[in-house]
C-alpha cells in the first residue's frame, strides 16, 4: 500500500531554506581562499543574518497587523453586503 504525503506551502519553504543554507555553508568552507579570508566571509555572512533575523518578528507582527485588518474589512464589507 503507498502513502501519499502532500507538503504545505511551508513545508516547501522550510526545506527550501534548508537546503540553501547547507549550500552556502558548503560553498563558503569549500571555496578557494586563504582561512583568514574565509573567516572574514563568515563574519560579514552572519553580521548579515543576525541583523536580518533581527528586524524578522517585527516584519512578522507588522504582516499578521496589515492580515487581520484586511480580513476585518473584508468580513465587514461582505457582511453589509448581505443586509
Amino acid at each position: 500500500m503507498y502513502e501519499t504525503r502532500s507538503f504545505s506551502g511551508m513545508n516547501c519553504t522550510m526545506a527550501f531554506a534548508a537546503g540553501a543554507l547547507v549550500g552556502s555553508i558548503v560553498a563558503i568552507l569549500t571555496a578557494p581562499r586563504t582561512g583568514r579570508e574565509t573567516r572574514d566571509a563568515l563574519n560579514t555572512w552572519t553580521r548579515d543574518i543576525s541583523d536580518k533575523a533581527s528586524r524578522l518578528p517585527r516584519a512578522v507582527r507588522q504582516a499578521v497587523d496589515r492580515g487581520r485588518e484586511a480580513g476585518r474589512q473584508a468580513f465587514t464589507e461582505t457582511y453589509n453586503e448581505q443586509h
